[in-house]
């Protein structure tokens, strides 16, 4: 375990906005994990050829997916900033 958090940026009201509940939760649930995994978040989900950088991770059964920055200096995974969340319902 890390002293890693998420954060929502911008808000969660902004990113979430029409997006179902159940979608936000399935969003919340990995962020919580990837700021678990804390400087090892940066080698999670696409591109599989680097490090850093925009990272985009799959959910709820390939239906959707986050894009996310780790942020190793802020000890911080941004949940968008995750920066996007595409659902395709």
């Amino acid at each position: 375990m890390t002293d890693w958090s998420r954060d929502w940026n911008p808000s969660e009201e902004y990113l979430t906005d029409g997006v179902p509940s159940g979608v936000v939760a399935e969003v919340e649930r990995p962020a919580t994990e990837l700021a678990a995994l804390g400087p090892e978040s940066v080698r999670v989900g696409r591109p599989t050829d680097r490090e850093g950088g925009l990272r985009e991770f799959d959910f709820l059964g390939d239906r959707g997916f986050i894009d996310f920055p780790p942020a190793p200096r802020h000890e911080r995974v941004y949940v968008c900033y995750v920066c996007d969340i595409t659902w395709y319902g």
